[in-house]
């Protein structure tokens, strides 16, 4: 019987957004340059997948499908008092701030499964496991993140290469929700945002939300983790 895999937690704390892409673009280097040593034959100690928790100041940011947004809107939402970010991962323009649990999984996923669509597929149903356990039915549709009642509770946007991932998932706990009225969340039109404090009429916190996160996460990802608090202040 192998040994259950085990991932590192850090919970970085409330970051910005691009102190939080440094400290992902850090890790991410970690399991590359192992790869390229390993094809050398060269003796290193292999890095550990990493689960990266964090909360963001206010950011909008948009991927590498940047269709609708032009510099003239980027000023236009920055005058709101958020910062506008432009990023490699999948998807379309989104919202990041306060109350919302963002988790940026690096993992090698030779580790697990060599699955683009099938890593997705484990993010979305740790977010729906996350909700079950509140008493919140949620689900997915054929647009991704994962909704209740049409309404998206968690955008998931990612960014793969060489099979290291990178970005991940955002789930709004108890976010300020009129933040996404000034955009059109992941460029669905005609569907609505919601939280977990939303949908149950009481305060969930990201504190609150978080164990059952995790335990969700080791589920999903059949892994063990191992927790490592940085604190690092945006």
């Amino acid at each position: 019987m192998q040994p259950m895999r085990e991932v590192l937690v850090r919970n970085l704390g409330r970051i910005k957004f691009s102190d939080a892409v440094k400290v992902q673009q850090q890790e991410v280097r970690k399991h590359k340059d192992f790869l390229a040593q390993k094809s050398k034959t060269e003796s290193t100690e292999k890095p550990m997948n990493t689960l990266l928790i964090c909360e963001h100041t206010p950011v909008y940011t948009i991927g590498i499908r940047t269709k609708g947004y032009t510099e003239k809107d980027e000023e236009s939402l920055k005058t709101l008092g958020a910062d506008f970010q432009r990023t490699d991962r999948g998807g379309l323009i989104t919202f990041h701030g306060p109350g919302q649990l963002v988790a940026y999984p690096i993992l090698n996923l030779a580790d697990f499964k060599k699955s683009v669509r099938w890593y997705v597929c484990q993010l979305e149903k740790c977010v729906i496991r996350t909700c079950n356990a509140y008493g919140i039915e949620a689900q997915t549709m054929p647009d991704t993140g994962v909704w209740v009642h049409k309404k998206k509770i968690a955008a998931i946007g990612i960014h793969c290469s060489r099979y290291i991932t990178s970005h991940g998932l955002a789930l709004n706990c108890n976010t300020d929700l009129t933040w996404f009225d000034h955009i059109v969340p992941c460029g669905i039109k005609d569907k609505g945002v919601t939280s977990l404090t939303n949908e149950l009429d009481r305060e969930i916190n990201i504190n609150d939300a978080l164990g059952k996160f995790i335990e969700a996460f080791e589920a999903q990802f059949d892994c063990k983790v191992k927790k490592k608090d940085d604190c690092i202040e945006g």
